[in-house]
């Protein structure tokens, strides 16, 4: 979610079952920031792990309705402490030459990929839920190298 559609953690913490619509394969976005909401296609690789980690990983029986929960009870939503403290974990070992080992970091090499398959700044403004296109233009600085090594992590064995 945070690579694939360049979401912040906080839109991450927010998402509801409901906003999973498996039959269209649409996931709906509430964009935090005063954005207005966006519909994003479910993609098969992002949809296969969300549909793993509600089999395997969300505790069962919670009426809670975000999507992703702690792991201790009592079950909660995840907040943006919890979302760094999980990619930070991952990604701070891999000793890469990055200013922040966070969920950012993700967003921003989303925002990376963009940019190097030709995509305009208004387009991935729009992308990124930003309300004004002067926000895009911090991602304009390309780093191949470490855009590279996120790409290869292997995601579905974390």
């Amino acid at each position: 979610l945070l690579t694939v559609y360049g979401l912040r953690s906080s839109e991450v913490a927010y998402l509801q079952l409901d906003d999973l619509d498996w039959q269209k394969e649409i996931i709906y976005v509430r964009r935090s920031k005063g954005c207005k909401p966006q519909l994003f296609p479910l993609t098969p690789t992002v949809g296969d792990a969300i549909i793993h980690y509600l089999k395997e990983a969300r505790p069962n029986g919670s009426s809670l309705r975000e999507v992703f929960l702690t792991q201790i009870g009592p079950y909660k939503k995840l907040n943006n402490s919890s979302i760094y403290a999980i990619i930070n974990k991952i990604l701070k070992p891999m000793d890469w030459n990055i200013k922040s080992c966070g969920p950012h970091c993700l967003r921003y090499a989303s925002a990376t990929y963009l940019i190097n398959t030709g995509f305009s700044l208004k387009e991935i403004s729009d992308y990124l839920g930003h309300q004004k296109i002067d926000t895009t233009r911090i991602y304009s600085k390309v780093d191949l190298t470490n855009l590279y090594k996120v790409a290869d992590i292997n995601w579905e064995i974390l």
